[in-house]
């Protein structure tokens, strides 16, 4: 009996030892009890998805989701805002993705005009309020379009901005999704008006003097101050992309609006620099192409 007692609890210790070995084994192949891979599936699964048809919608950001100047002069139309509007002549997004009847109860515009980066925090928290399915984010124009270039937004405190909104926005609703616009190009809303006497005179007003005063002038400030404005909206376009890529949730537009070549048809008649009616559609009509798509631009 004295000899049994040893053999045994050797036996069991070979077979625990045994078992760790085969626990370990599978843990370094990634193989375990519940077959090959299981454990990265299960964490494939639990990995938040893009849906591609929200049922709630609220926008937040600047003139242009406001639809300033593009009904009379001076004054916000949300009516015909890409993002939530009702116009059947834009067909806004909200109306595209819920429906027409669907949309007003369902969609909720808390963009400001004259919105910088520095006020979405603000606007996000509003937003999450509603706890909608997406969110649309349309900034950064504000931030270009100052009296001087010397005046522009500096990037770093733009990333600042748009890293703290949406901090802000996943500890109130994580499951909101994130629509995100690139800035328009600011360069060809130039090229486009500076050969007409009448849209000159309108931009001398004060509109975007960083990049519009001066329209004719080909001096070589004149034109390095305008190439420091673009390569300004570049960087915050890339700021966009780079923060909304660590979110699962955030969906940014490849550059889409920054890219689309707009025209004089697509502006205000009343300031030359907003989108009008033309315009709100063709931005809600690049923002339904992205949202509803299965896989994000590239």
């Amino acid at each position: 009996m004295r000899t049994t007692a040893p053999r045994s609890r050797a036996r069991r210790t070979l077979a625990g030892a045994g078992a760790a070995a085969v626990l370990l084994a599978g843990a370094l192949t990634g193989c375990g009890p519940g077959g090959p891979g299981a454990e990265g599936e299960r964490g494939a699964q639990a990995a938040p998805r893009w849906n591609t048809a929200p049922a709630s919608i609220a926008a937040v950001g600047d003139s242009i989701t406001r639809g300033f100047d593009a009904c009379s002069v001076l004054a916000d139309c949300p009516e015909v805002s890409w993002a939530t509007g009702n116009d059947p002549a834009v067909r806004s997004l909200a109306a595209r993705l819920l429906g027409e009847a669907e949309a007003p109860a369902r969609s909720w515009n808390l963009a400001v005009t004259g919105s910088r980066m520095a006020d979405v925090p603000a606007q996000l928290s509003q937003a999450a309020a509603y706890k909608p399915d997406l969110v649309t984010v349309m900034v950064g124009s504000n931030d270009a379009c100052r009296p001087t270039a010397s005046s522009m937004t500096p990037v770093a405190e733009f990333r600042a901005g748009f890293e703290t909104a949406l901090s802000g926005l996943r500890a109130s609703t994580p499951g909101t999704q994130v629509y995100v616009s690139s800035v328009p190009d600011l360069q060809r809303l130039w090229e486009q008006g500076k050969d007409d006497p009448m849209v000159r005179r309108i931009w001398s007003l004060g509109i975007c003097q960083s990049m519009l005063a001066d329209p004719l002038s080909a001096g070589s400030g004149a034109q390095a101050r305008r190439e420091q404005v673009r390569a300004r909206v570049v960087e915050y376009n890339e700021v966009l992309r780079e923060v909304c890529a660590k979110d699962t949730l955030c969906r940014y537009d490849g550059g889409a609006v920054f890219q689309y070549p707009f025209s004089t048809d697509q502006l205000s008649r009343w300031d030359w620099f907003h989108p009008g009616k033309d315009g709100q559609a063709r931005l809600a009509e690049l923002a339904h192409r992205q949202v509803t798509a299965a896989q994000p631009p590239r």
